[in-house]
């Protein structure tokens, strides 16, 4: 019996109030930016209604006590014990919670270590404010892109502040082990680094287990600021919503001060449709994951089957897939992509120095759009080696 999903209709998905399908021409099946094709579950919709249905005047400063109880009660849940509502502050969504940190816990000319390939706008938040960026390359191993922890070791110096982290991590799909984060756990306390740890796709796993950085000790929750939201599980990127979660007030209330007059109050209907998803969104997510995984199943052996060329690992998290096209000797395999396949997916470049010839792509698609985007690639591929081989 077929999946709802996999009726996904163009009419529903196209317009100007979606940047992902907007952005390029109708030919165009885009599978870039991180948001899903899919329609939000029912009991948020509803949420939206009912909280419209009210007075849309200012929030409690704080946010929604009820929110906030939700977050706390969820990420006890998730291992994240010991906080109350203090403990937490509301963003507008994650990339501000990235750019507070990096101002609260840093100055101008300091450095801060991430891993690369990264969700760029870490990459960005330091350049944008001045900060020094030591870019530790990840590699592939046979658990997938793993940590290089000899070559972090050689990063770090006198000026090194910050240590960043994605985990879940995109654009690979690493899910990290409790062991790689200790290991980083004990290298923040040794070298006592900040940390700043992004976990927003905590709810979207395949294989492995989430282990909040911040439960890994009494000590390391105190250097670390936690940032997620709705947005990656529940498909909500439109109406915003984050929050910054850590057991040392100091760090939130420094984030707060350096966003002073900028940060805005929460906004109400995020508030609503975050609350809903936590008490009554889980089956509408258990679903939607297990169709994630069968698309990331069926990617698998497409690329296996069809595209051999292409190096990839299978993501244990995320829907983002992380492609490597440079065995196929592509002056620009993004713009091959999108002018030879019209295919439009995101340029490795942008998430690390050292990643041109990758590309991200998002298959948080219907099925048939999804096997559709596919066959053009491997069309388009297989006609470039024809030519290629002609000349």
């Amino acid at each position: 019996m077929p999946h709802p999903f996999d009726q996904l209709k163009l009419e529903e998905v196209r317009g100007s109030h979606s940047v992902k399908w907007s952005l390029f021409p109708q030919d165009v099946l885009p599978l870039w930016v991180a948001d899903m094709d899919y329609p939000i579950a029912e009991p948020i919709v509803q949420a939206i209604g009912a909280r419209l249905s009210k007075r849309i005047g200012y929030p409690q400063g704080a946010g929604d006590p009820e929110l906030l109880d939700a977050i706390i009660a969820k990420q006890e849940r998730m291992g994240l014990k010991g906080l109350q509502r203090e403990n937490l502050w509301l963003t507008s969504s994650v990339v501000p919670g990235i750019y507070a940190s990096v101002l609260a816990l840093s100055s101008v000319g300091e450095e801060a270590i991430t891993q690369v390939p990264v969700y760029h706008p870490f990459l960005l938040a330091l350049s944008d404010y001045g900060r020094v960026t030591k870019a530790n390359p990840m590699q592939p191993g046979p658990s997938g892109w793993e940590i290089d922890f000899e070559q972090l070791k050689s990063l770090v110096t006198p000026a090194t502040r910050l240590l960043m982290l994605c985990n879940p991590q995109n654009p690979t799909g690493r899910v990290f082990t409790r062991g790689e984060l200790e290991q980083l756990a004990e290298f923040a306390l040794e070298h006592r680094l900040w940390v700043m740890v992004d976990e927003l796709w905590a709810d979207l796993i395949y294989e492995g287990e989430h282990v909040p950085f911040a439960s890994l000790s009494e000590e390391i929750a105190q250097r670390t600021v936690t940032l997620t939201g709705p947005c990656k599980a529940f498909n909500t990127a439109g109406l915003g919503g984050g929050v910054a979660i850590s057991h040392n007030k100091a760090i939130l209330e420094r984030m707060q001060s350096v966003s002073k007059g900028v940060g805005g109050h929460p906004n109400v209907l995020s508030m609503a449709a975050w609350l809903a998803a936590l008490q009554h969104g889980q089956p509408w997510l258990q679903e939607t994951l297990a169709y994630l995984k069968a698309n990331r199943d069926f990617l698998s052996r497409f690329l296996a089957e069809r595209l051999p060329e292409v190096r990839y690992v299978p993501p244990q998290a995320t829907y983002l897939a992380w492609l490597d096209f440079r065995a196929l000797g592509l002056e620009d395999p993004h713009k091959f992509a999108l002018e030879q396949a019209r295919v439009a997916l995101n340029d490795g470049v942008i998430f690390g120095e050292g990643f041109k010839g990758y590309l991200r792509l998002n298959f948080a698609t219907s099925r048939p759009l999804l096997q559709e985007a596919l066959e053009r690639l491997a069309g388009a591929l297989k006609g470039s080696m024809i030519d290629r081989q002609g000349h």
